[in-house]
């Protein structure tokens, strides 16, 4: 015969104190001195009690549970700003619940709408207009935002990507290239940061700056561009693209073209995804620090959730990964 589990008034009974005494410690609402604590926690270990979450947050009003929307989990950089985010959620007792919005603008309002349903708070890397975010604010859930709004106030952690532009394009400078483009995702707003700062460099250099534009953020797309970037007679001799997937599909196909990298066009991207250091050859990228992102985007929502002060926006510092992607060009001439 199954053994019920043991309830709220089996641990009172045996912990000879009132189930609402048991009830208010476990859910956290109220102290009590160190001798009943001891003993409450001596008898669930003893009796093997687990706490009812959902009646626990019928009560409370809280899940535990924390909201994350990435954009593509296929995507290396949002995988490991979900594995950062986790780690601090696990060590404070919360689960994360995500989604992907596989891209789909049209689709991320509906999907946060229902999520923020389950959830105590919402940790959101979005391409949505700023008029579809305040929206999502207005839920009345704590928000997180990867990225800083234009005129919204809303906690939000980035990476210094016009920094991270500006060291990228200046070690192509220092290593002799003149001929620099930049593939591009305008649709990110990300976008603008980095070539902002590969922009500022150029023109500290007086040299120009030749832009292609993606469609997607994926290696298909990087592969797909190739051709039209290559094949040009005046084709550049450096290239950076918005991310690692474009240069690693954009690289892929030149060399089937019978290019040399980094002999023929040097390469470089951002994000310093785990593939960067695997692929021939391996890649020069910005690490924008993707699991710090989500690990300190979870801790801004910790203080959130708990009333404690945290700043409205902060920004982590880039490192640039030098690889054979950008060495320097044996010269004949």
């Amino acid at each position: 015969m199954k053994k019920n589990a043991p309830t709220l008034h089996d641990v009172a009974k045996a912990a000879g104190v009132s189930i609402a005494t048991v009830s208010k410690f476990l859910n956290g609402a109220q102290r009590f001195s160190p001798n009943v604590e001891a003993n409450i926690n001596s008898v669930v270990a003893e009796l093997g009690y687990r706490s009812n979450e959902l009646a626990r947050s019928m009560v409370t009003g809280e899940t535990k549970t924390i909201g994350v929307a990435i954009l593509d989990i296929n995507n290396p950089h949002f995988t490991a700003v979900v594995k950062g985010a986790n780690r601090i959620a696990i060590e404070a007792g919360y689960t994360l619940l995500f989604v992907d919005t596989e891209e789909n603008q049209a689709r991320e309002l509906q999907l946060l709408d229902t999520l923020s349903r389950r959830v105590d708070g919402l940790i959101i890397s979005s391409r949505m207009p700023e008029s579809d975010i305040k929206t999502v604010i207005n839920y009345g859930k704590p928000v997180v935002l990867f990225g800083k709004l234009d005129s919204t106030k809303v906690t939000s952690v980035a990476s210094g990507g016009q920094r991270g532009g500006y060291m990228l394009a200046q070690h192509l400078v220092t290593q002799g290239f003149k001929n620099i483009a930049y593939l591009g995702f305008s649709k990110s707003r990300w976008d603008s940061d980095r070539v902002a700062g590969i922009n500022e460099c150029l023109e500290r250099h007086g040299l120009p700056l030749r832009r292609y534009e993606a469609q997607a953020p994926f290696a298909s797309e990087g592969e797909r561009l190739c051709s039209l970037i290559m094949l040009d007679k005046d084709h550049p001799d450096a290239l950076i693209c918005y991310n690692d997937l474009l240069a690693i599909g954009f690289m892929k196909e030149a060399q089937s073209l019978g290019f040399r990298i980094p002999q023929d066009i040097a390469v470089g991207g951002f994000d310093n995804v785990p593939y960067a250091e695997y692929v021939s050859p391996s890649l020069t990228s910005v690490n924008l620090q993707s699991e710090g992102m989500g690990e300190l985007a979870m801790r801004k929502m910790l203080d959130l959730l708990a009333g404690r002060t945290t700043e409205e926006h902060t920004v982590l510092d880039p490192q640039l990964v030098l690889r054979g992607s950008t060495g320097g060009r044996s010269r004949r001439d």
